[in-house]
């Protein structure tokens, strides 16, 4: 058998977020002490006592997200190392790249999250409210999406921004061209298209002000080489160098993230198990969508 580690971007974040788990595992507790000492402000208490309005901030959430993904990754490593036993790969979807550098010892969890607290302030920042918007397509091959998107931008940016399942693909773009790519989905079969409520509208060329923002900070940061491997977001390659994963994370910012492309990847080296390492589910059932052969456990909280 091999193991891949797999730590989502997003999941169902909510006031409690790692409170049972840190009161459980002291590896956990350091973690989010950690935490707590390189964004100065208390992470740790916004994600268990709220308000929810402030951790739903993109410049909040992600940094909430790494913490929490990486608080259950040192436990399971104390609690059931077992588990952890053979890890061929690690990938991460957008933000859960960075917890896969993260896992995979290319990059260092203060590191990280000095990073990911500068990407969601950059990201929130690249576009003004009300311009941009993001919306998921159901029913439809990604194929058929790229030309809908085509079709629908009538001179706007308008764009593929996740490649999550043969049948799911979220788009991203001017607000009036992703309304109208909705409408025409609709009309071109799709099983469902909608809105998502989102801050700004990530993984499409409106974000080049964030990559741009984002390089010299990144190139102020050590990489190492990791181990195991980190297949990333915009190329869906298995990558073995520390500068190759710097590079990677500033053009996933304004790229889409081809996760089905990842999973198959996975598929193909051999994974047959994988451990989804963050809040929710999201990417097991994803990757249940697009590989039946590769069975995914989940922990979203202190390991059994």
């Amino acid at each position: 058998m091999s193991l891949a580690l797999l730590f989502p971007g997003q999941g169902t974040q909510f006031v409690g977020m790692g409170k049972a788990l840190v009161e459980a595992s002291p590896a956990a507790r350091a973690v989010f002490e950690e935490a707590d000492a390189v964004v100065n402000f208390s992470l740790s208490r916004l994600c268990f006592e709220g308000p929810e309005e402030e951790l739903m901030l993109t410049v909040n959430t992600q940094p909430a997200i790494l913490t929490y993904s990486i608080a259950l990754w040192r436990d399971l490593q104390i609690r059931s190392p077992e588990r952890l036993e053979g890890a061929a790969f690690v990938a991460g979807h957008s933000l859960g790249e960075y917890s896969a550098n993260v896992a995979s010892g290319a990059l260092s969890f203060a590191d990280a999250l000095r990073l990911v607290r500068n990407r969601g302030r950059f990201m929130q920042d690249a576009v003004p409210p009300g311009i941009g918007a993001m919306a998921a397509i159901l029913g439809l091959p990604p194929e058929e999406v790229d030309a809908l998107c085509f079709e629908a931008a009538e001179g706007a940016v308008l764009a593929a921004a996740n490649y999550n399942s043969p049948e799911q693909t979220v788009i991203a773009g001017h607000a009036e061209a992703v309304e109208r790519a909705v409408e025409l989905a609709a009309v071109r079969g799709a099983r469902r298209s909608k809105m998502l409520d989102v801050s700004a509208p990530f993984h499409c060329s409106l974000m080049a002000p964030a990559r741009e923002q984002m390089r010299p900070l990144l190139d102020g940061i050590s990489f190492r080489d990791p181990t195991p491997p980190v297949v990333t977001n915009v190329d869906a390659k298995a990558t073995i160098r520390g500068k190759l994963l710097r590079e990677a994370l500033a053009r996933q910012i304004d790229s889409p993230v081809r996760w089905v492309e990842i999973v198959r990847l996975l598929a193909r080296e051999g994974v047959d198990r994988a451990i989804e390492i963050g809040p929710g589910k999201v990417l097991a059932g994803l990757v249940r969508r697009i590989e039946k052969g590769i069975k995914v456990e989940t922990t979203t909280d202190a390991a059994p």
